[in-house]
């Protein structure tokens, strides 16, 4: 009993670890900008798509929508 109760803790503190070290939505800031307050029209977009593929494309302004992984494209067929 003894050694599963170590094995137990083992496994609580390495979840534990594993939860505060994953990297957040949030903090990878993945943000559309628009050209005004409306929200209209997109001028760019920073950040990761749900396959972890970086995009970095126009410009940032002060009117921005940011949250969840943008989503993935495959990429096309050659």
């Amino acid at each position: 009993m003894h050694k599963a109760g170590f094995t137990a803790l083992f496994l609580a503190f390495f979840a534990l670890g594993a939860l505060f070290s994953a990297p957040s939505v949030e903090a990878a800031s993945n943000c559309t900008y628009y050209s005004d307050a409306s929200r209209t029209t997109v001028v760019g977009q920073f950040g990761y798509d749900c396959c972890n593929n970086k995009i970095a494309w126009g410009s940032k302004t002060q009117y921005s929508a940011c949250g969840a992984c943008f989503i993935c494209y495959p990429p096309p067929i050659e």
